[in-house]
Parts: C-alpha cells; sequence; structure tokens
C-alpha cells in the first residue's frame, strides 16, 4: 500500500525501509552495484539463469557471516543455470576480504554503497542505518520475482529451506 509505512527490527527496535515495495510476480528491477574488483554489474547481466539475491547488513557481524557461508555452500550444489549475489553496503574491499577468509568462491559478493541502487529498487534500504535489510529474493530465467522474504528481525537469519524450494522449483 503506498504511503504505508514498512519496518523490519532490529534487537527489538524498529527501522524503516525506504524505496519500492515489490511482490512476488512483479518484473525484477534492474539495479547496479559494484564487484569486488569495482566494475559496476547490472542484475541485467544474469539474464537467462535463476538468481538468489540475498541482502544483508554487513559481511562483518555474525548472522550475515553464518547466512552468506550457507548460501556459498548451497550455491556449490545448485548447477551453473543458478547465480547467487550477495548484496551488503560493504565497501567492496571489505567483501573481498571475507571472500578469502571464507573460501567463499560460489557467491558472488556485490556493493550497493555507491547510490544504494539495489536497496532502494527493492525497498529494503534501512533509512535510519543506510545498511540494507536481510532479505531474499529469488528471480526465475525470466527475471520475474517468484519468492520474497523480507526479515523482520534482521538479527536472525533467513528461511532457507523456503528459498531453496523456490529455485528447485524453478530449475524443472
Amino acid at each position: 500500500m503506498e504511503g504505508q509505512k514498512r519496518t523490519v527490527t532490529m534487537k527489538g527496535k524498529p527501522l524503516t525501509l525506504v524505496g519500492k515495495e515489490l511482490k512476488v510476480g512483479d518484473a525484477a528491477p534492474d539495479f547496479e552495484v559494484v564487484a569486488n574488483d569495482l566494475s559496476a554489474v547490472k542484475l541485467s547481466s544474469f539474464k537467462g539463469k535463476v538468481c538468489i539475491i540475498t541482502s544483508v547488513p554487513s559481511l562483518d557481524t555474525a548472522v550475515c557471516d553464518i547466512e552468506t557461508r550457507r548460501f556459498n555452500e548451497e550455491a556449490g550444489k545448485l548447477g551453473s543455470d543458478v547465480v547467487v549475489l550477495a548484496i551488503s553496503m560493504d565497501l567492496p574491499f571489505a567483501q573481498k576480504r571475507w571472500c578469502g577468509a571464507a573460501g567463499a568462491k560460489n557467491v558472488r559478493t556485490l556493493s550497493d554503497y555507491r547510490d544504494a541502487s539495489f536497496g532502494n529498487a527493492y525497498g529494503v534500504l534501512i533509512k535510519e542505518l543506510r545498511l540494507l535489510a536481510r532479505a531474499v529474493f529469488v528471480l526465475n530465467k525470466d527475471g520475474v520475482i517468484r519468492y520474497i522474504q523480507i526479515v523482520n528481525e534482521i538479527a536472525t537469519e533467513p528461511d532457507y529451506n523456503a528459498a531453496l524450494e523456490a529455485v528447485k522449483g524453478l530449475k524443472k
């Protein structure tokens, strides 16, 4: 509903989400983020693949670390027609360091620090912190959103099984 305040909580404290609220069945909006090598990456470059997009506040926090490691592990089992993108406001240098320390080779870490292009387009930008809310979006090969979870309490992990089930349904 337009004008309705959308919130998540962090340790019980309400935080405001800004940007467009998306629904299952919507065409996934394009966005531009920054790769670890500082190159620009657009969602449109993954057309033809099933995409799991996870957004996290920071890879340098325990829950985000656990989540991104889990999606990295799952990505290795999903096949070449599925791409897993982990987007945060962390600088590309920090993301690259995290990937090296975590041995993350199957998930692509991308930074929204420059313009909050992803956060605004997907409605997961936290106004008070300028960080991204914890969320998972699954897009089919045609770029249509087929699954959304915006985690209400950002200090908790998402429902991995539900997201992975949504992906399996799209690989048929």
